[in-house]
């Protein structure tokens, strides 16, 4: 009685074990029935190889038994057409016994391939099944996966659904703040940089008008021209050609 105890509750754990390797790595333990399946099936093909050549070897006697009654009967008729009746008695007498062995040889043959065939089906609806098998082992294969990439996209949306009062949210808020200071800092730079190419060309501006009026002394002093024509058109002949009446 305490053996018996003993060996249920061991048996129990066993199965709690079994369970739970089932439970973690359900696929693994489906391709794992599914390959020793296979290793079983191959055995059995070996089998129904080795049985197929007993199938064979009776055939073949089958046939040579009915090779040896034709022959024996065209002697026994060939000895009888003689006149030699002891003769052809000696042969009709064998012929008797082969035709016995021969009805034994085909009732195995008969037994054999009916046995030999069932086996042969039941092996092909076997490898049918394993196919099948197979087929099922990789669609839930992927379809555990996708699930679980479904389930860990769904744990990430909820995570990242965030807000200021998180720690992510203050982050987030700190690193905004910091990109709308560095685009406050671009911002002025190019405006201060906007007004020093104003200056810049003001200050060009001028030197040209000064080298305008310096080459314009020159020129007087020189008699190139008068004070008169030195004086600057009218405005409206350096905006286009004159109008005419």
């Amino acid at each position: 009685m305490i053996f018996q105890k003993f060996f249920s509750a061991m048996r129990a754990q066993l199965n709690k074990l079994a369970n739970f390797f089932w439970e973690a790595d359900p696929i693994a333990q489906m391709q794992y029935e599914y390959d020793k399946s296979v290793e079983e099936l191959k055995s059995g093909r070996v089998g129904l190889e080795q049985y197929r050549g007993l199938v064979e070897r009776v055939s073949r006697q089958v046939k040579e038994g009915e090779r040896h009654i034709a022959q024996l009967e065209a002697q026994a008729k060939a000895y009888l057409k003689a006149g030699d009746r002891a003769t052809a008695a000696k042969f009709a007498l064998e012929m008797e016994k082969a035709k016995k062995d021969l009805v034994t040889n085909q009732e195995q043959l008969a037994m054999h391939e009916a046995s030999y065939n069932n086996n042969l089906q039941k092996i092909q609806h076997a490898t049918k099944k394993l196919g099948e098998v197979r087929a099922k082992i990789q669609k839930y294969d992927a379809e555990i996966k996708m699930s679980e990439a479904e389930a860990e996209v769904a744990k990430l949306s909820e995570s990242f659904n965030f807000n200021v009062t998180t720690d992510f949210g203050q982050l987030e808020q700190v690193v905004q703040e910091r990109i709308d200071k560095n685009r406050g800092a671009v911002r002025v730079a190019a405006d201060l940089s906007n007004r020093g190419v104003a200056e810049i060309e003001a200050e060009q501006n001028m030197e040209k008008f000064m080298a305008e009026d310096a080459l314009k002394r020159m020129e007087m002093d020189m008699g190139i021209i008068t004070p008169e024509t030195a004086q600057p058109a009218p405005a409206q002949k350096e905006l286009g050609p004159a109008q005419s009446n």
